[in-house]
């Protein structure tokens, strides 16, 4: 029994050296500038302060200057001159009154807002789903060690079963039943290492790298407690805070000013030019003395027909408005669903931990109790194997609770929009080496 509950606690026995292993922390670190997901929400937000920028540019002064020098030849019915000629100009044009550019900078400043929020609820999301790939892979793990615990007891009892067939104190049923379970278990093996090398897999997806070293597990002291907090104060914060609805809401926000700025289409526009020409060629390329030339002019457009298609841009800016608003909705809808699931789920499965553990030792007796009431030949093999089994299930069944609930409490962290460093830590001091 002493080598059955080591395999139940996950130690690796009398192993003399063992690879570092590693925690859910130090996944976080290295996910964090690894996950393809999170690079690029950090290259999109690059990209909209970019937008953003050339949006603003359109609103200030636009300089800009030529020159070109030439070799001119000109031939009339009385003689031919060739000569060389230079002309530089330079201008100035500065919008007085653009409202089109303004509004578009006012769409591009929410449009950069929003790729802010989503950056940041795409980090959160991706810390999350590390989370519970970390604790799959030490399910995956936990049932492949129950499967192996189990089947070495199995096995074990099979033997004395075998010994006590030899000189008639069981019988062939029990026999036969003892070793089917045992063939059973060998299946359930392989199975349960397949999902572990699955699991680990989804790992090194997000992480960049093959993450084959012993994970730090859940110590078997661990205390939970729950936030103070209610489910309504939940709630509330993360329709509050939650990243994603305020980058719906950004995103609203410049649909709005799309709409603002297609009206501004029917809008005069009004600039100011200024232009410097220095010239030494006259008209139609003919040599003159050098002169210099000073140009400021007010220029003002009224738009008064384009074929309807301002008003075509207007309509369809209210219809992207009308589906921006219907995201938003569904998405608070979403976050209220998803926060009080999380939020319930964590209530329920503290208080299945409580119940398993109570379950684990109940079993636990039952097991020994069962094991030496066969040994007097008076229950049969197939009640020890029922007990073992309850045993092993009552194990597996803590283990996974506590796994849900850490990952249910993250999760509330993460709709309600403030997953920090902390939050990752608090849950990573449930760890132990293994």
């Amino acid at each position: 029994m002493k080598y059955l509950f080591i395999l139940l606690l996950g130690l690796p026995g009398l192993a003399m050296a063992s690879p570092a292993s590693t925690d859910l922390w130090q996944l976080q670190q290295e996910a964090a500038s690894a996950d393809p997901r999170v690079l690029r929400a950090q290259a999109v937000i690059r990209s909209g302060a970019g937008r953003e920028r050339e949006a603003l540019g359109q609103m200030l002064p636009q300089i800009s200057a030529t020159g070109s020098i030439n070799r001119s030849r000109r031939d009339d019915a009385l003689s031919r001159t060739e000569y060389n000629g230079k002309r530089v100009a330079m201008s100035i044009n500065q919008a007085i009154y653009d409202p089109q550019v303004w509004r578009s900078y006012q769409k591009f400043q929410q449009l950069t807002r929003q790729r802010t929020f989503e950056a940041e609820d795409t980090r959160i999301q991706a810390s999350i789903d590390l989370a519970e790939r970390y604790f799959a892979v030490l399910a995956a793990e936990d049932e492949l060690q129950l499967v192996r615990a189990e089947l070495e007891a199995t096995e074990k009892d099979s033997k004395r079963l075998d010994a006590m067939l030899a000189y008639h104190m069981a019988t062939t049923q029990d026999a036969q039943a003892m070793r089917a379970r045992a063939d059973n278990l060998i299946a359930d093996e392989i199975e349960a290492s397949n999902r572990v090398a699955v699991a680990r897999e989804a790992i090194s997806e997000l992480v960049g790298r093959d993450v084959q070293e012993p994970l730090k597990r859940i110590a078997s002291n661990a205390t939970y407690t729950l936030p103070a907090q209610s489910r309504a104060y939940w709630e509330e914060t993360a329709l509050r805070e939650n990243p994603g609805i305020k980058a719906r809401e950004r995103s609203l926000d410049a649909a709005q000013a799309a709409i603002s700025e297609a009206k501004a289409g029917h809008l005069p526009r009004l600039g100011l030019s200024l232009t410097a020409l220095r010239s030494d060629i006259g008209y139609e390329g003919t040599l003159t003395p050098r002169s210099d030339n000073y140009v400021a002019s007010l220029d003002m457009q009224v738009p008064l027909y384009s074929g309807g298609s301002t008003s075509a841009r207007v309509a369809s800016s209210m219809g992207d408005r009308d589906a921006a608003e219907q995201e938003l909705e569904a998405l608070r809808r979403e976050v209220k669903r998803e926060t009080a699931t999380a939020f319930l789920t964590m209530n329920a499965e503290l208080q299945r931990i409580k119940a398993t553990r109570v379950a684990v030792e109940s079993t636990a007796k039952a097991t020994e109790s069962s094991k030496e009431v066969f040994k007097r030949g008076i229950t049969t093999s197939t009640d020890v194997l029922y007990n073992i089994r309850e045993e092993f299930r009552a194990r597996r069944d803590l283990q996974q609770a506590q796994y849900r609930f850490i990952t249910s409490l993250l999760t509330l962290h993460r709709w309600r929009g403030q997953l920090t460093d902390s939050d990752i830590r608090r849950a990573n001091d449930w760890l132990v080496e293994p």
